[in-house]
Parts: C-alpha cells; sequence; structure tokens
C-alpha cells in the first residue's frame, strides 16, 4: 500500500519525504486555507518540487459547473507532469471526470462516501477514488466496509482505478484500510508520525543503550 500525505505543510512533506517512505501527496482547499498558502498554484508546484509522487490538487468551481472544473483542471495538470486533479462525486463533476480522463489528464474523485459513487467515478475513468473512512464513521457508519465493498467490485470488474483511504484519523485506521485492499491511505502528519510508535520499542531500545553503556564503563 501506497503513502501520501495529506497536508499542504511544506516542511511536513519534506520530513516525510526524507523518511524514504512517502509516494505521493493530497491536498484541498482546507489544508491550502491551513497552511496560509494563497497562492493555490504555486503551492501545488512547491509541493511537486519536494515529492517524486502523484500530487492531488482540487478543483474550487461550483459542484453544479462541470464546464469551469474542466478548465480548471486542464490548468491544474500544466502545472506539472504529477498533478492529478481532484472532482468531487457530484453528476458535474462525473462529467468533468469523462472529459479529463479522456484527455489523458488523471484525476481523483473524491468527496466518495458509498461504493455506488467509487463504482460511477470508475465507470467515468477516474484513475483515484477517494471515500471518506473517518467522516462515515463519523455519522454512526462502519467506513472500512466502503473500502471492502469497493475492493471486491473493482476486483469483479477488472477496473485500473485505485482505491484512495481518505479522511484517516488514526493508526488504527491505517492498518485497516491496508488489510481491507486499499493502494493507497493518504494520512495526516500526525498520524503517519504515530505509525513508527509502539511502547515496546521504546523499552526494547532503552534496555539495549543501558546495557550497552553497562559494558562500556
Amino acid at each position: 500500500m501506497k503513502f501520501f500525505l495529506d497536508t499542504a505543510e511544506v516542511e511536513e512533506i519534506k520530513t516525510a519525504s526524507e523518511w524514504g517512505i512517502l509516494d505521493g501527496v493530497t491536498t484541498n482547499p482546507s489544508l491550502m486555507y491551513k497552511a496560509g498558502r494563497k497562492d493555490f498554484h504555486q503551492a501545488v508546484v512547491d509541493i511537486c518540487k519536494i515529492v517524486k509522487g502523484p500530487v492531488s490538487a482540487e478543483v474550487t468551481a461550483p459542484e453544479t459547473d462541470s464546464k469551469a472544473m474542466i478548465e480548471q483542471g486542464r490548468e491544474l495538470a500544466k502545472l506539472h507532469k504529477n498533478v492529478y486533479v481532484k472532482i468531487p462525486m457530484f453528476p458535474e463533476g462525473v462529467k468533468a471526470i469523462k472529459q479529463l480522463s479522456s484527455e489523458g489528464i488523471r484525476v481523483n474523485c473524491t468527496l466518495i462516501f458509498s461504493a455506488n459513487q467509487a463504482l460511477i467515478a470508475a465507470k467515468a475513468g477516474a484513475a483515484y477514488v477517494s471515500p471518506f473512512i473517518g467522516r462515515v464513521d463519523d455519522a454512526g457508519h462502519e467506513g472500512i466496509l466502503i473500502i471492502e465493498e469497493i475492493r471486491e467490485i473493482f476486483d469483479n470488474y477488472d477496473f485500473d482505478t485505485e482505491i484512495l483511504a481518505a479522511s484517516l484519523r488514526h493508526p488504527l485506521h491505517v492498518k485497516q484500510v491496508a488489510l481491507a485492499g486499499a493502494d493507497i491511505a493518504t494520512i495526516p502528519f500526525s498520524v503517519m508520525q504515530q505509525l513508527f510508535k509502539h511502547p515496546l520499542t521504546d523499552v526494547g531500545q532503552k534496555k539495549f543503550l543501558d546495557d550497552w553503556a553497562k559494558l562500556n564503563k
């Protein structure tokens, strides 16, 4: 499973890239606002200079305007060869996905909350579908079940579309989507940091270093 970082913070991306486990980045308008990046296009370019893999950049046109989404998508795709255009799951969004993918522009269909929505996006030619696990959990349902259903459907019909598990809130979510067969997990920096941690690792390291110190007294 590939690891993407869900952020627009350049320093977070640099750090995760240095770890050697970062495969890509996802962004959205909320993350750009949080990072204080007013020049959206420049922010995308800056991120693409750091990470070697795909960088998802989201259109901001109204969900009722496929033409505007298509134009924005074309502009975003021109920024860098690694840009994937994020399009929301609405009927007009699906129109945009179909057109952009027919032009060779790779699309990440975002705001997926059901297997049916993922199926529609895959049929329209999306390169990625992004089911939001945490938000489904928040609504009182089991988000992980959506990943399992999408995986089965895509395998049944040999879709090339990859499952990008999003809205991951904690390390357990990461493990669950890996077990369920997600192709990619996009992870907040704080959660990615937690993946390294286990109390027994700390205990074991302390014992090794303490014993080494005793040997060298």
